[in-house]
């Protein structure tokens, strides 16, 4: 039986204060999805609220480099435990001080563990489902391949890549897509069938473009190596010479394969975007302004070397980020209109007047 996002049960104070410190965390923690959020109409937003924020957590133990991977897959598998038995995400937070991270915001959502999942359980029992069932092999995944690189993730294949993405990024697309059809009454299920033929693409081509800005981020601050090595070694170069100066043109060479990817994936998250039912329009905003500040920071990738010298990055402005949440709201209601500010953004910054 689907329900419309009503949620069951009294809302008790402590509710109220477990969904202020996840209302309060997630702008701390997250570039692309804060915004989006807040557009979300209630518990569709709570649940993908929940579920960005528990995927975080178990991101963040997957990241601390500095802690032995036997460790970290320990932690992620009590985190997953939690969904079992929530009584567990009491001591989580105590349990998981030992990660490192260096970004104190993300060792403050560890600790919060347990008011993520008070969250969690004011939500629909088929919505708190789907976010458990998604997180949990997302958590799984993570745990693979720590224990498969101990020293540090160093992706070797095309192949190996697909698969970290779809672990890390395409169980995001599917709890996404079940929860927007759980929760809005406009998605119905030709539609949430049709969203399933894209809804990986989606998450992962925001993946690859957050893998490919962060190249010197990840290796310099997390130990993590994502470009496949077999495209590095086909152009001469390797994971150890991925930020040496002298090896810059061949290590932008490797990264057109990746580039490529991100491209047909970005097209099939636009697709995605436009099989959502007009009358669903805050869905579908949540889901274009990632896509369009995706876009507008793939375009600037293409023109770029930042991201493979030490410290660089690569990053949109502030104006156009303002732009395009503007250009997202008046464009998401019609497909045609929405794929035109795609396809400009990809071309130039977007901006509104004259240039």
């Amino acid at each position: 039986m689907r329900l419309n996002g009503s949620s069951g049960g009294h809302r008790t104070a402590a509710d109220s204060s477990a969904l202020a410190f996840a209302r309060s965390i997630i702008g701390r923690v997250s570039r692309t999805f804060a915004l989006g959020i807040t557009i979300l109409p209630g518990d569709l937003g709570k649940a993908v609220l929940t579920g960005y924020l528990l995927c975080r957590i178990a991101d963040t133990i997957e990241d601390d480099g500095s802690s032995p991977a036997l460790r970290r897959q320990e932690l992620l598998a009590k985190f997953t435990a939690c969904f079992e038995d929530p009584s567990l995400a009491a001591g989580f937070g105590e349990e998981a001080s030992d990660i490192q991270v260096a970004d104190p915001n993300y060792r403050e959502l560890l600790a919060g563990t347990k008011l993520v999942f008070d969250v969690l359980g004011s939500l629909p029992s088929q919505s708190s489902r789907i976010v458990g069932r998604w997180t949990c092999e997302l958590a799984r995944g993570m745990s693979e391949f720590v224990g498969r690189y101990p020293d540090g993730i160093r992706i070797q294949t095309l192949e190996e890549y697909r698969r970290y993405c779809y672990y890390v990024a395409g169980t995001v697309g599917h709890m996404l897509t079940e929860l927007f059809f759980f929760h809005s009454r406009h998605i119905k299920q030709h539609d949430y069938e049709k969203l399933l033929v894209n809804c990986e693409a989606f998450g992962e081509g925001l993946q690859t473009i957050n893998i490919l800005k962060d190249i010197a981020w990840d290796i310099e601050h997390e130990n993590a190596a994502y470009v496949p090595e077999e495209l590095l070694r086909e152009r001469g170069s390797s994971h150890q010479m991925i930020l040496h100066g002298e090896r810059v043109a061949q290590n932008r060479e490797a990264l057109v394969t990746l580039v490529d990817l991100a491209k047909q994936d970005i097209k099939k998250s636009l697709e995605y975007v436009n099989a959502l039912p007009k009358m669903a329009v805050q869905v579908r905003l949540f889901c274009l302004l990632p896509i369009l500040f995706a876009v507008a920071t793939l375009r600037e990738i293409q023109r770029s070397t930042a991201m493979l010298q030490s410290g660089g990055a690569v990053k949109i402005s502030r104006s156009e980020v303002r732009s395009l949440i503007v250009a997202g709201v008046v464009s998401t209601v019609s497909n045609t209109t929405t794929r035109w500010v795609v396809g400009r953004t990809y071309r130039d910054r977007f901006r509104f007047g004259p240039a």
